[in-house]
């Protein structure tokens, strides 16, 4: 069955006063893996549900290939549904179970063999068809409740938070594997998750939602470097947030008052667009453009800042540093560290970050 397009427009759902989904319009394309992201009460599950056909809405329209949703039951939206914690039947085999929802749909029995078959070699857990969820690991039962999905052959795939309960290395593996079998598959994906890492790994497109509205949506890149508000900011990945005054505003830069004697550049083509000198500021920037050397070396330049070091965590791959500079605390990030200096605890330091890398954001 081919994957069909999803289309929200102006979708809200409220329990009494408190509205829970506000005015959301999306336009999800056809093979396209699109991710909800937010942090916990945001309504990214709500919303999901309400796509399935769980929950209905009580203002806006959900359309498949542009076909209104509204008052068609969830069994006939050829849409499949993937839960947090899986729901196997814990009596049935992993044959019976993926078989579940074709028996239902009263399928022939040669070719609820042959579709159970090919599920279960998609996920690749041929062999298995005998076993109970019991006798699988978390990894596994994942893969059973994702064939089980996959084969009634929905024309849109929904997955709720489907690697919240695996390990950490598992959890790296299984968003790969679901990733390939998505792209092989051309499957439509709308996938929710709190995981920043996992949407920016896996999504053609993320909203990033909050109090039931979305904040942000775009690419994972787009979001991530150009952050709609401090919210989207420091929720996407970490980031180091200064509030300032706009000192002066030249062509194609910014220099901010960020208070206890520090300012900063912000420089693009677009920074100083609309920004006139006294206006209040939100700027952003991520760790990972900061970089830091040993106190002995000029510290005197443009966004050059010193202080010391109040915090360092070696995480093999990058050490995560606090550095504390008057009353501010400035995250770096040194990726790929070997061979590079390690600075101790105390220890005084020269943080920079070219003008390029802040962004300005907005505070509301």
């Amino acid at each position: 069955m081919q994957a069909a397009s999803v289309r929200l427009e102006n979708v809200g759902k409220h329990y009494g006063d408190h509205w829970v989904v506000c005015s959301v319009t999306l336009d999800i394309r056809q093979g396209e893996f699109f991710t909800f992201l937010g942090p916990s009460g945001c309504g990214k599950t709500t919303l999901l549900r309400i796509v399935a056909g769980f929950v209905a809405p009580d203002e806006g329209v959900v359309y498949l290939d542009d076909q209104p949703m509204n008052h068609v039951p969830p069994w006939r939206r050829d849409i499949g549904l993937v839960f947090q914690n899986y729901a196997l039947w814990p009596h049935l085999s992993v044959f019976e179970n993926v078989a579940f929802g074709l028996r239902e749909r009263k399928v022939a029995r040669g070719e609820i063999e042959r579709r159970v078959a090919a599920a279960l070699k998609q996920v690749d857990l041929a062999g298995a068809e005998k076993r109970r969820p019991s006798q699988l690991s978390g990894g596994q039962q994942q893969r059973v409740a994702l064939a089980r999905t996959l084969v009634i052959q929905p024309r849109v795939l929904l997955l709720d938070e489907p690697l919240s309960n695996l390990d950490a290395k598992l959890r790296i593996e299984m968003r790969l594997e679901l990733l390939k079998l998505q792209r092989d598959l051309g499957l439509t994906t709308i996938y929710v998750t709190h995981d920043q890492e996992e949407a920016l790994a896996m999504s053609t497109r993320i909203a990033v939602m909050r109090d039931g509205k979305v904040i942000q949506q775009g690419k994972p890149r787009e979001i991530y470097e150009q952050p709609a508000d401090k919210f989207v900011a420091a929720f996407l990945g970490h980031a180091n947030l200064f509030s300032g005054q706009v000192i002066s505003a030249g062509e194609g830069s910014i220099d901010v008052d960020v208070g206890d004697g520090l300012t900063i550049r912000a420089g693009s083509v677009t920074a100083s667009i609309g920004v006139r000198g006294g206006e209040k500021l939100f700027l952003s920037v991520r760790p990972e453009a900061v970089e830091l050397q040993e106190i002995g070396t000029v510290c005197n330049g443009v966004n050059h800042i010193e202080g010391h070091v109040i915090a360092a965590a070696y995480r093999g791959s990058l050490i995560e540093y606090e550095i504390a500079a008057g009353d501010h605390v400035i995250k770096a990030h040194v990726v790929n560290p070997k061979g590079k200096p390690l600075f101790e605890r105390n220890q005084p330091v020269c943080l920079r970050f070219a003008p390029e890398d802040v962004t300005l954001v907005n505070g509301d």
